[in-house]
C-alpha cells in the first residue's frame, strides 16, 4: 500500500433497517490507516447489515458511509466458482489480483486444491475466502464472522493475517462473536445504537 493515499473509512450518523425494523441509528465511527474495529453484538442486531452497508451493498436508511481506498469483503458468500476445483478457482483471482501463493500454505489449503469448491466445509470456504482477500491489493478489509468454522490454530493464523494487514497501513472492520488478538483493536457494540423500545400502550 506504499505510494497510495492513506485509506479512510467512516460512518456518519448511520441508520439501517431490515424490512420494517430499524436495527440501529446514529452509528458513527472513523478509521484511518493502521486501525481496526471489532463489531460485536447478538445475532440479529445488525452486524452483517452494517458490514454490507460499509461495503456499499446495502443502502442505509439514514446517514452516509465515506471511504478512500479500495474495499475487500469476506462474508459467507465466498466468490469462488463452486464447480471448479479450489486450486483453479483461486488461480482465477491470482490472475486478476496477483497475490502470494505462500498464503495457501499458511492457511492449510494445499491439500484441498483438487477438491471442488462446492464440497468444501464452512471453515474451508472461509480459509479460501481469506486467501482471496489477502491476495488483493485493497487497503480496507470488511470481514463478517471470518473465524466461524475454524479450529483454534487457524483462528490464530487468520488473526495474524488481519493484524499484519493493519500494521502495513490497512484498515479492518471485523464483525465477530469471538475475541481477536489485534493490537489497538477498537470495539463497537451494535446494541448501543439500537432504537429505544416504543412505550407500551
Amino acid at each position: 500500500m506504499q505510494g497510495s493515499p492513506a485509506p479512510t473509512l467512516a460512518a456518519r450518523e448511520l441508520a439501517c433497517r431490515r424490512g420494517e425494523r430499524l436495527l440501529f441509528r446514529k452509528l458513527s465511527f472513523a478509521l484511518g490507516a493502521g486501525e481496526a474495529l471489532h463489531v460485536t453484538g447478538a445475532n440479529g442486531t445488525g452486524k452483517t447489515t452494517l458490514i454490507r452497508a460499509l461495503a456499499g451493498l446495502t443502502t442505509p436508511f439514514a446517514g452516509e458511509v465515506e471511504t478512500a481506498g479500495g474495499i475487500g469483503l469476506l462474508d459467507e458468500r465466498v466468490a469462488l466458482d463452486p464447480d471448479l476445483p479450489l486450486g483453479k478457482a483461486l488461480a482465477f483471482w491470482r490472475k486478476l489480483d496477483g497475490g502470494d501463493e505462500r498464503t495457501l500454505s499458511t492457511l492449510g489449503l494445499e491439500p484441498l486444491l483438487e477438491v471442488p469448491v462446492r464440497y468444501l466445509s464452512t471453515g474451508q470456504r472461509k480459509r479460501a475466502g481469506m486467501a482471496v482477500l489477502a491476495g488483493r491489493s485493497v487497503p480496507i478489509w470488511l470481514l463478517d464472522e471470518p473465524l466461524s468454522g475454524l479450529d483454534t490454530a487457524t483462528i490464530g493464523t487468520v488473526s495474524v493475517l488481519i493484524a499484519d494487514h493493519v500494521r502495513a497501513g490497512g484498515i479492518a472492520v471485523i464483525a465477530s462473536h469471538q475475541p481477536l488478538a489485534i493490537d489497538g483493536l477498537r470495539n463497537l457494540t451494535v446494541e448501543n445504537y439500537a432504537p429505544a423500545p416504543e412505550p407500551a400502550e
